[in-house]
């Protein structure tokens, strides 16, 4: 049903309650990619003994990248990006796959609710503490209290894993790489779906996964994504998010109306012309990565039978 885009940078004991739990709490197969950031740590071995196919590249290039090769091997019509760091509950397919059918309609942006062990102030986010990685992983306590906390679908609200339909996708390019390594790139995503005529942007509460949290993001030279973003729509992030996608214009019926396409606003306008005059975004960042685009794509690995997706 889906193809589940997994990144990972030397996650290995984060990866395998990833991927065990996708094996266990899913009520469909799923084909499972995994795109390797280094694999220093015995990734690459463990996924070849799993016969998972995976990407490898020798050091870490990035969310937008590493999704987006994975997206181009994916041979199912739903794409499914996970963190490495996530843990599936029971049942957590069936909610998404329950509404993508009672759509009929495939221009959606589908989420689950997360459950993190510590408070972030994050509104999308139910707070139980489970453990804040493999070594005090209580698995037995999640499987028994997931569904506790009673929780609204939210209409007009994004988060992750993030779920799209391939042909989506490729029409409006993924990720786009200017956003390297990936700071902002989700909302970029959203941003040209919206233009593309999704109203349908939905958290489902009755979706559930685990999330430690485990930040990669403090590794990494960090990209400057709201700068960016203002750079290349004319509107800020929070504009975006405040006067359209949180503000009633999304719906169940995917209704588009022409008048609610984005418009470019005086911060926007500002930042945009300020950024353009004195900075060097988007390539700037990119000549920061650590390794050039030719360099780190070697083919894909082959998978042998004991492949279960």
């Amino acid at each position: 049903m889906f193809s589940i885009l997994i990144p990972t940078w030397n996650n290995l004991p984060y990866l395998k309650l990833c991927i065990q739990s996708i094996r266990d709490h899913s009520c469909e197969d799923h084909e499972i990619l995994v795109h390797v950031n280094e694999g220093s740590d015995g990734s690459i071995p463990w996924l070849e003994n799993q016969g998972i196919k995976y990407t490898h590249s020798r050091k870490n290039i990035g969310i937008c990248m590493a999704v987006n090769l994975l997206a181009g091997m994916a041979t199912n019509d739903w794409l499914l990006y996970l963190n490495d760091d996530m843990v599936c509950c029971p049942g957590w397919d069936s909610t998404l796959i329950n509404t993508i059918e009672e759509a009929q309609d495939d221009r959606l942006f589908l989420s689950s609710m997360l459950l993190e062990p510590a408070p972030t102030g994050n509104d999308r986010v139910i707070v139980q503490n489970h453990g804040h990685g493999p070594h005090d992983f209580d698995e037995t306590g999640l499987l028994k209290h997931y569904m506790d906390a009673e929780r609204s679908d939210m209409l007009g609200r994004a988060s992750q894993p993030t779920l799209v339909s391939k042909r989506w996708w490729t029409m409006v390019g993924g990720y786009s790489l200017e956003f390297s390594p990936g700071m902002s790139s989700d909302d970029d995503l959203l941003m040209k779906l919206w233009v593309a005529g999704f109203r349908r942007f939905e958290i489902l509460s009755q979706s559930r996964l685990y999330h430690f949290a485990c930040r990669s993001t403090g590794r990494i030279r960090k990209n400057r994504g709201s700068r960016e973003f203002a750079l290349k729509w004319g509107i800020t992030q929070g504009e975006f998010m405040r006067n359209y996608l949180s503000a009633g214009y999304c719906d169940k019926t995917n209704s588009f109306n022409s008048k609610c396409v984005p418009k470019p606003t005086p911060s926007g306008r500002l930042k945009r012309a300020f950024h353009g005059l004195f900075s060097d975004i988007p390539l700037g960042d990119i000549a920061a990565w650590e390794d050039l685009p030719g360099e780190i794509f070697p083919s894909p690995s082959k998978p042998d039978s004991r492949q279960t997706n």
